[in-house]
């Protein structure tokens, strides 16, 4: 049930592991677009709009939690790569209670300082309320995510990218049975998408945890593999953190981005809530690549296999480039009538401020995908600083943009804030990786014609 990349065709291997990978990211999205579609549908535009407030504070914690697992999942990576297995089980266990210790620490500060982030975004009067009760409920619910990625980190790590498919398709049925059950029937509100999410969640990092210690023989771990010692904590903070921190650079530069929104009042921020969740969809073959390519990375640079990570990665640009040109025609020529899903009798105005936003984004996808091949590339290959670097680029461009526009020029703040952004920090990821490979070519005097049976 593992998967090691190490040896065969590049293009197969990354290809068939994605797949999975893209259909996880889907199905995520889906009920995540579900959340949305239910909340509009049967709550109306300001219940919309106070969920969309939400998603870049969401972004900011979630993100984080997010990049310290993906982080610890990128040791399990490198560890399987070189044959390691005690070193494996080691940081397995030592990632769960990290992860832990992590979950309940950010729980405690963002449901003391929710209702004071949405004061802080300028989310508007009348749906602050309705925000509050619906990103308190998922801070609570912060350890479920947390879990959650970090077993999908574990198992993408030893090369099974189906399993996590498997409890996410599980999880997203279960989160649309609830959405309906606890909106529709139950009648709690906005309240009641977010009690979904995090039962659903919960339900499938567990049941995912139970199937792989079961199932994977390298992965049943032991209290002595749970046992903290500075050497593993340092290794595993030291990748993970960069990459949570990048995470949450990227998030408050969202977050301006999204008290900027609100300024235009619930209607703008319902666009750009609708409009945002079309982005999200049509771009995620982009994040697949990156989490494919972290692992990739990862497990021949613990095997040693240089030349290989060279061939994958041009492969990756490739795959890449036509994913920023599918995603580019599904935002620029469907927009619209992707936008009227999410809301029940939308008004022109909404529909015009969601498509100009569509249409300006799907310009600059190729620089997105520049930040989701090398940034995960890069952390795949323990180049964990210039990543959280690009991080704080990305968060200046945006937020510049945002200062320096908003007066002038009004919504073309917006319109252009995430572009700006995606060349800020995709141009220097790209130059670092190149950078990257010349400093392996001359430490190990690999020849640019050498080829995958090359030994150094």
């Amino acid at each position: 049930m593992t998967k090691d990349m190490t040896s065969g065709n590049p293009l197969k291997i990354i290809l068939l592991f994605s797949i999975p990978v893209l259909f996880g990211n889907l199905f995520q999205q889906f009920y995540n677009m579900f959340d949305t579609i239910i909340v509009g549908q049967f709550l109306g535009e300001d219940a919309l709009a106070a969920v969309g407030a939400t998603g870049s504070i969401m972004f900011l914690v979630l993100g984080f939690a997010s990049g310290i697992a993906q982080g610890f999942g990128v040791m399990v990576s490198q560890a399987f790569g070189a044959k390691d297995i005690a070193r494996l089980k080691h940081y397995v266990g030592v990632s769960l209670v990290l992860g832990l210790i992590v979950s309940v620490v950010l729980t405690v500060i963002t449901v003391i300082f929710s209702r004071d982030l949405l004061v802080f975004m300028n989310t508007p009067e009348n749906i602050l309320a309705m925000a509050d009760s619906y990103i308190r409920i998922i801070f609570y619910g912060i350890v479920c995510s947390m879990f959650y990625n970090i077993a999908s980190g574990i198992l993408r790590g030893v090369g099974d990218s189906k399993t996590p498919l498997y409890f996410l398709i599980l999880s997203s049925v279960l989160n649309i049975v609830l959405d309906l059950f606890c909106i529709v029937v139950l009648k709690w509100g906005v309240a009641g998408a977010a009690y979904a999410t995090i039962i659903a969640q919960g339900i499938s990092a567990l049941l995912c945890f139970i199937y792989m210690f079961k199932k994977f023989d390298i992965l049943q771990i032991t209290k002595s593999d749970c046992r903290l010692d500075g050497v593993t904590v340092r290794q595993l903070i030291a990748l993970g953190i960069p990459m949570a921190l990048n995470y949450s650079l990227i998030a408050v530069g969202s977050m301006i981005l999204q008290s900027a929104v609100n300024v235009f009042g619930s209607s703008v921020v319902a666009a750009f809530t609708a409009a945002s969740k079309v982005e999200q969809i049509s771009t995620q073959t982009m994040p697949t690549l990156g989490t494919t390519m972290s692992t990739y990375c990862g497990q021949n640079l613990g095997a040693g296999k240089f030349v290989r990570i060279f061939k994958g990665m041009r492969i990756g640009l490739i795959i890449g480039l036509c994913c920023a040109g599918l995603a580019a025609i599904i935002c620029a020529g469907f927009g619209r009538p992707f936008v009227s899903i999410f809301l029940s009798n939308p008004s022109d105005t909404v529909l015009s401020y969601a498509t100009q936003y569509l249409n300006t984004i799907s310009c600059f996808f190729v620089f997105l995908t520049f930040i989701y091949l090398y940034r995960t590339s890069l952390q795949g290959l323990g180049r964990g600083i210039m990543p959280m670097v690009s991080g704080i680029f990305e968060m200046i461009c945006r937020v510049a943009t945002v200062q320096l526009l908003l007066a002038p020029f009004g919504y073309w703040s917006v319109r252009l804030a995430s572009p700006v952004a995606w060349i800020g920090a995709g141009v220097p990821l790209m130059i670092s990786y190149f950078i990257w490979c010349r400093n392996i070519r001359r430490k190990y005097q690999i020849p640019k014609n050498a080829d995958e049976s090359f030994s150094l």
